[in-house]
């Protein structure tokens, strides 16, 4: 295996590997909830949905480190943006585990009904981490790096167009809900999000399964 294949199976497998995140969906929604610091019962759900996060931020950047040294060759700048999109998004998505930890470590400490506002602010500090970062941030990645794949042909032309169409409805979604057109769970916000989903899976399954194409960028590694 020559050390371009490394590269794109790596990214492929980072790639794949960032969905572990999509039952956080279901296992954060008890500790959201308004009562949880005062409730009854484990907070197994949380620390396992933290873990998965954790996994998800650091295969995020390793996304980024694995495609840099390839697409670095079509365009430096963008691709050091990427990789620093990449660290600022795995930043935030640790903000928001620690916030809910902090959630659970009240529980645990058996702060009460005293605890209520500092846990609901905290639940609402996750909420806005989430939208600045995981329901943003993206948008950006699709744009810096469909660039970087569609102009040096890596890949299929239309995974990185399909990027830069998910970034665009991403980015005008996401402002509606800022301005308080849409609700960020209406079926309209969660359907804006799949292209952006489905060409970072297809992206994943691409790399991983057949590498990059043959291109100027790769001549000489």
């Amino acid at each position: 295996m020559n050390s371009l294949r490394k590269y794109s199976l790596t990214a492929g497998l980072f790639y794949l590997l960032t969905f572990v995140s999509i039952p956080t969906l279901w296992l954060y929604r008890s500790v959201r909830g308004p009562s949880f610091v005062t409730g009854p019962g484990p907070d197994t759900r949380v620390i396992v949905g933290g873990l998965l996060e954790m996994i998800v931020a650091l295969a995020g950047i390793g996304t980024a480190v694995a495609l840099y040294p390839v697409v670095k060759r079509q365009g430096e700048a963008r691709a050091v943006g990427f990789v620093a999109s990449r660290v600022l998004e795995a930043a935030t998505i640790y903000v928001g585990i620690v916030s809910l930890m902090s959630i659970v470590t009240l529980r645990r400490a058996g702060a009460g009904t005293g605890a209520l506002a500092t846990a609901q602010g905290l639940a609402a500090q996750y909420q806005w981490t989430f939208f600045f970062a995981q329901s943003f941030i993206p948008a950006v990645n699709g744009v810096l790096l469909g660039s970087l794949l569609y102009q040096s042909r890596l890949v299929p032309r239309w995974l990185p167009v399909l990027g830069l169409i998910g970034a665009v409805l991403l980015v005008a979604t996401w402002f509606a809900i800022l301005v308080g057109v849409m609700g960020a769970l209406s079926p309209l916000a969660g359907a804006a999000a799949v292209p952006i989903a489905a060409w970072e899976f297809s992206l994943g399954v691409y790399l991983t399964v057949w590498g990059f194409k043959a291109s100027p960028v790769t001549a000489s590694l």
